[in-house]
């Protein structure tokens, strides 16, 4: 049972009191364990697979080639296509598949030719198909969990860049926070966009899809950090000048002490309402480097990518467009919602409630 002081009970139940921002957050919740076990929901592979008496779960387990079940290739098994054979022969054999049986790299053309495919219900393409004939529903599911993940990796990096340089540039003073402000003056003044642009000119396209993931983090990082800095300069400039830090020094506290167990409990409490506010800028700004065509590598689905198919594609296939603006605005709408309750729940003015 966590220990919560009164004046954080207070913050949470005020939190609960903003009904659109907990509302919010419980569907965010909800959304978020969803996406962790997305490939229950949907993928290519079966969930169980029972062949001559015996159990198999491709899904988590290991790779099954077409042999496996008395097909004749050695390839992965195409699980759509084996449930209709054991349909077929009456055998006892039986498998049971995702509710969407697509993975979102799957290229499933009708007719041997990739074009855009509308809503069916028959097929499984519950929201269609993109330009190459991949589930659109597929690749939203998994972009929306490639998205929030990069974006919590963003804030959580971001956030320890900036509150180590910024709390020590606040704390120390001096010489130190001089020469540091004018090594992020000069920093913020790179432009961001030509910088990725360089970068990913030079990776060699032989580069893992993980790794080119992960450069892009580091560069977004190393780009976005200096207005975190500067607020926690700020802020521990102020609070330093307190009297309870002075009561700190004069009991022989160190300087690690003071910072770690003083100023920073009281800044924090602040900073945790920029937070929802820096997802939601995370996700918009991955998702903009993916419309112009330099954000995350391809094949990876992504919300950006899908949005450019669908402008592309307006008159002739405006269900990508409208699936794929939908879910962006549905995401980017929940953590804001989120943000302004946690924002409004910490601020000390009472008097201001949503009902």
């Amino acid at each position: 049972m966590l220990n919560l002081t009164p004046q954080t009970r207070k913050k949470l139940r005020r939190f609960r009191q903003i009904k659109r921002g907990y509302y919010s957050f419980l569907i965010l919740v909800g959304l978020s364990a969803l996406l962790a076990c997305g490939e229950l929901l949907i993928n290519s592979r079966a969930l169980v697979v029972s062949y001559q008496g015996e159990l198999y779960f491709p899904t988590y387990g290991d790779f099954h080639p077409g042999t496996d079940f008395g097909l004749d290739y050695q390839y992965e098994t195409n699980y759509r296509e084996l449930q209709a054979r054991f349909a077929a022969a009456d055998e006892g054999n039986w498998l049971l598949l995702p509710l969407v049986p697509y993975n979102p790299y799957e290229n499933n053309a009708a007719g041997g030719v990739f074009r855009p495919q509308p809503p069916s219900a028959e097929a499984q393409h519950y929201l269609g198909t993109d330009t190459t004939s991949r589930d659109i529903l597929a690749r939203l599911f998994y972009g929306t969990r490639i998205a929030l993940l990069f974006a919590l990796g963003f804030t959580l990096s971001v956030y320890l860049i900036g509150i180590a340089i910024g709390c020590a540039m606040g704390y120390f003073g001096g010489v130190f926070d001089l020469a540091l402000q004018r090594v992020i003056e000069i920093w913020s003044n790179v432009p961001f966009l030509y910088m990725v642009i360089i970068i990913f000119s030079v990776i060699p396209s032989t580069v893992a899809v993980p790794t080119r993931i992960s450069i892009l983090l580091l560069v977004m990082v190393l780009f976005s950090w200096t207005g975190m800095t500067y607020y926690m300069r700020t802020e521990t400039y102020k609070e330093k000048a307190r009297d309870y830090v002075a009561a700190a020094r004069i009991i022989g506290a160190s300087n690690t002490r003071i910072i770690f167990r003083h100023i920073m409990p009281n800044v924090l409490s602040t900073l945790i309402t920029f937070m929802p506010f820096t997802v939601v800028a995370a996700i918009s700004a991955i998702t903009a480097l993916d419309f112009l065509g330099f954000g995350l590598p391809v094949p990876t689905p992504s919300l950006g990518e899908l949005l450019k198919q669908g402008t592309a594609n307006l008159r002739t296939a405006p269900w990508i467009v409208i699936s794929a603006f939908g879910t962006l605005v549905a995401l980017l709408t929940l953590v804001t919602f989120i943000g302004e309750a946690i924002r409004e729940s910490f601020d000390p003015k009472t008097f201001s409630v949503y009902r």
